[in-house]
């Protein structure tokens, strides 16, 4: 697994071009069974991928933090939002809450998230590959194709399937 995290970047990136070609003729006429795609494609994906064995997502990238993840994780702390905004965030360039570092505080030595029962939205939907309207995200999977394997595996096939 460490080598395939490896070499990702440089795999998303030559095949960057091709990937934004795609998602621009995706965008412009999406398939009508395309949620039923994703989701099957998606499925497959995470029945062979194990994410404790990877974790790029957690190491590399920090997700954003909505109001009600704020309150929902604070409250499993035993703290006040504004405490665990101050302890574990700020805000970034676009005004969202965000880590303040990576990789993520909550991700222990064995990829084990220590707040997975209450993380974030955007880490329990990540990598987004099965969102309906998936053509609406294809900015945000073009960059999740050189952190996630899976993510990347996904477009590959996608690209297969939909010609």
């Amino acid at each position: 697994m460490q080598d395939i995290i490896k070499n990702l970047p440089k795999l998303a990136k030559d095949k960057q071009n091709e990937n934004k070609k795609f998602f621009k003729k995706l965008k412009s006429k999406p398939p009508k069974d395309l949620d039923y795609i994703m989701q099957e494609l998606h499925d497959d994906e995470f029945q062979r991928t194990d994410c404790l064995q990877c974790a790029n997502c957690c190491k590399t990238t920090g997700p954003l933090f909505t109001d009600k993840d704020i309150e929902r994780i604070s409250k499993f702390f035993k703290m006040k939002p504004q405490q665990f905004i101050s302890q574990y965030l700020r805000i970034d360039r676009d005004n969202d809450y965000v880590l303040q570092s990576v990789p993520c505080t909550f991700l222990d030595a064995d990829n084990y998230c220590m707040i997975y029962d209450v993380r974030p939205k955007a880490c329990r939907e990540y990598p987004h590959t099965d969102r309906k309207k998936f053509q609406q995200i294809s900015n945000l999977t073009i960059k999740n194709v050189a952190i996630c394997p899976a993510a990347y595996n996904i477009v590959e096939e996608m690209k297969k399937r939909i010609k």
